[in-house]
């Protein structure tokens, strides 16, 4: 199946993520279909549009916004499908729609994007548990390089969570400034971002 501008996908699992495995019991962590902390964010790419350049090719793993995969109520209270279903296993969305994809067990960032992995607050003045507005290049776009120390706009930040570990994705014209490493760094990942996928 080939769609004219759309990607064709099928989800990699589940719909949601909403079950861990504890020992050799299931826990179900979320009953709510329209928390989207828990809806799957990972795909498996089954085609490519047929119009439009990309560099992603059939078989790639792909980071997709929370709301493909997601069910939701009207106003009537009817359960309903998101505008990409096209069945249980087949989902049609748009570019714009895949954050983050992997070829041969590598994360690669779209045109236009970085990933930046937070840093730990080091001043004791501070009350917050990550320095604001910085980070170190996890995944990039090419504009940056892989582990760079950089700045970053407010409010330019979209969390995410891929492979255990919280990251920020930036717009790369976002980032405002490469820092010199002071040899103090430290990343900051949170033990909730470990344990939730």
């Amino acid at each position: 199946m080939k769609s004219v501008y759309n990607f064709v996908v099928t989800p990699k699992g589940n719909r949601y993520n909403n079950s861990k495995k504890v020992g050799d019991k299931e826990l179900i962590l979320n009953t709510e279909i329209y928390n989207h902390q828990y809806v799957n964010r990972e795909a498996i790419v089954i085609s490519t549009p047929m119009i439009g350049d990309t560099d992603i090719k059939p078989g790639d793993t792909v980071v997709v916004h929370h709301n493909v995969f997601r069910r939701w109520h009207n106003v009537k209270g009817i359960e309903k499908n998101s505008r990409s279903y096209f069945n249980e296993s087949t989902y049609l969305i748009n570019q714009d729609q895949i954050f983050l994809y992997k070829r041969k067990q590598k994360w690669i960032a779209p045109k236009g994007y970085c990933f930046v992995k937070p840093l730990k607050a080091i001043d004791k003045f501070n009350t917050e548990s990550e320095k604001p507005l910085q980070g170190v290049v996890k995944y990039t776009d090419g504009t940056v390089d892989v582990n760079e120390l950089v700045g970053f706009r407010p409010s330019s930040e979209y969390e995410f969570i891929v492979d255990g570990e919280r990251l920020y994705r930036v717009l790369s014209n976002f980032i405002t400034i490469k820092y010199e490493y002071q040899g103090n760094e430290e990343e900051y990942n949170p033990s909730w971002a470990k344990s939730s996928r």
